[in-house]
């Protein structure tokens, strides 16, 4: 599964740092990273990384394999 979130405003290289599995391409206002998830518990796992890294996701949606 592939799987993109949208962040509310940029990252900084530190804090994208901690999504190592996920690309990360900047629009305006937003962060956008995609990648794949290897199963529900991956998923999860990153929705608790943005919490406690404080972001905001605005958007989460499961990509076309």
């Amino acid at each position: 599964m592939r799987y993109e979130f949208r962040i509310s405003g940029h990252l900084s290289s530190a804090v994208a740092g901690a999504f190592p599995e996920l690309d990360e391409v900047t629009v305006p206002e937003e962060t956008v990273l995609y990648g794949p998830v290897t199963d529900e518990a991956h998923l999860y796992g990153l929705l608790v990384r943005f919490q406690d890294l404080g972001l905001h996701v605005v958007e989460l949606r499961r990509l076309p394999d």
